[in-house]
């Protein structure tokens, strides 16, 4: 067959799409993927046709409206932030549509809803690939309001419902006009369509382990929870020499990396944060800056290491512990690299990674970023040492190296279209 992947988001984000595009290709089919063209040769190199997407999300994080997202911190910040790219939404539902053209079956992201209503113009099956959980369950509330007080099942069904609906919202009315322009009318029995995709034919996959969030016994027969999808290094990449020479002088170090939406306006203190923590908890550090979410240094203790970006799966397992501000697909390689996980939470989602780190035993409470300081920090990485932390973090990771994410999610993808 050929199929369609609808992805967007930063490296991190894709990441885990062309992992579960590389493995349909394993199964004789041809795969495309659509996402910002900044990411072509990346998408390129694992083998997967590309369909670039107009825009660049390195320029994207130093715009407003990922200054808005970086500073949503609780449910109606991100519902206002989320209205905010609407426009930039709308721009790019061509460029979606025209990604599924002569294509037997679309997979998108929740944020591509557009990729729902093509299949159902083209008569054509369709998955919604999620990275979190978003389908309403009872059992515990959406991600954005996880570290809100537990009001019980009723409050946790409603959270889910509220999430839906602002994961759809930024898109609705693109895909309404979109639709208008081109067909002269809105989609047939058009609406939320998240809530249609928890069938066999019509399923949701989640690129979650069960060892983090179980699956919950009121999710229907169509959602399932398969394991994440990891993306393994590219065959011909080596980790940089001095780099290497740096991990055999010493102690594993702690890691600390803030993703690529990191506040540039903060780069520098968080430098000096980390720092200044790395001296109080006599610690050595590797420090990846991403792009603008730490600053570069000319002069800097020979106990610390910078860097600006490298793969997860090869550098986590060597740390003594990862600090970081809790996106999902990092929090899902420190959970597989086995060592402990600190989480200085930013905005949306992190939170809830934040916490359930620390449910599962595998990190200490995490510190969100507005209240960061050295000394909070020196004394996360001090009890990130412990015994129990380090014993969870290291049966976690065995756990979640058991799985086959990918191998799960392609069997329940192509038995659905049976």
């Amino acid at each position: 067959m050929q199929i369609t992947i609808l992805a967007a988001g930063t490296r991190g984000d894709t990441q885990p799409y062309i992992a579960l595009g590389k493995e349909l290709m394993k199964h004789g089919n041809q795969v495309r993927l659509a996402t910002f063209e900044n990411y072509a040769s990346f998408v390129q190199s694992h083998g997967l046709e590309f369909f670039p997407i107009s825009g660049d999300v390195s320029q994207f994080t130093t715009s407003k409206n990922a200054k808005n997202a970086r500073g949503a911190d609780n449910p109606l910040k991100v519902l206002l932030s989320f209205s905010q790219l609407k426009n930039y939404v709308f721009t790019r539902q061509r460029e979606f549509y025209d990604a599924c053209q002569n294509t037997n079956l679309i997979i998108f992201h929740p944020g591509m809803p557009i990729g729902y209503f093509a299949a159902q113009q083209m008569k054509i099956p369709s998955v919604l690939a999620t990275p979190f959980p978003m389908t309403p369950t009872r059992e515990f509330p959406a991600l954005i309001f996880y570290n809100s007080p537990r009001l019980g099942g009723s409050f946790n069904w409603m959270t889910h419902k509220i999430f839906e609906q602002i994961m759809w919202f930024p898109s609705s009315s693109a895909v309404k006009s979109f639709w208008k322009e081109k067909f002269g009318r809105i989609p047939d029995d058009f609406g939320c369509p998240f809530e249609r995709q928890t069938t066999r034919n019509l399923p949701t996959i989640l690129s979650c382990s069960d060892y983090v969030f179980p699956k919950p016994n009121d999710w229907p027969e169509g959602v399932h929870n398969t394991g994440y999808w990891f993306l393994d290094e590219e065959p011909d990449w080596k980790p940089p020499h001095d780099l290497v020479d740096f991990l055999k002088k010493g102690k594993p170090p702690v890691y600390f990396g803030f993703g690529s939406l990191g506040d540039p306006e903060l780069a520098d203190r968080t430098t000096e944060i980390v720092l200044e923590a790395l001296k109080l908890s006599g610690q050595r550090g590797i420090l990846a800056t991403g792009w603008n979410s730490m600053s570069k240094r000319d002069r800097i203790p020979k106990d610390i290491f910078i860097l600006e970006s490298i793969p997860h799966s090869w550098l986590f397992p060597r740390m003594a512990s990862v600090v970081h501000h809790g996106g999902a697909a990092t929090t899902a390689a420190g959970f597989k690299a086995g060592v402990p996980t600190i989480i200085i939470p930013f905005s949306n989602d992190q939170f809830a990674w934040g916490r359930r780190a620390f449910e599962l035993g595998v990190g200490p409470q995490p510190i969100p970023r507005k209240s960061l300081t050295a000394e909070k920090l020196a004394e996360a990485i001090t009890k990130a040492y412990s015994p129990e932390i380090i014993s969870n973090s290291m049966n976690l990771g065995q756990n979640i190296q058991s799985e086959n994410g990918t191998s799960l999610a392609v069997k329940i993808i192509l038995n659905s279209l049976v």
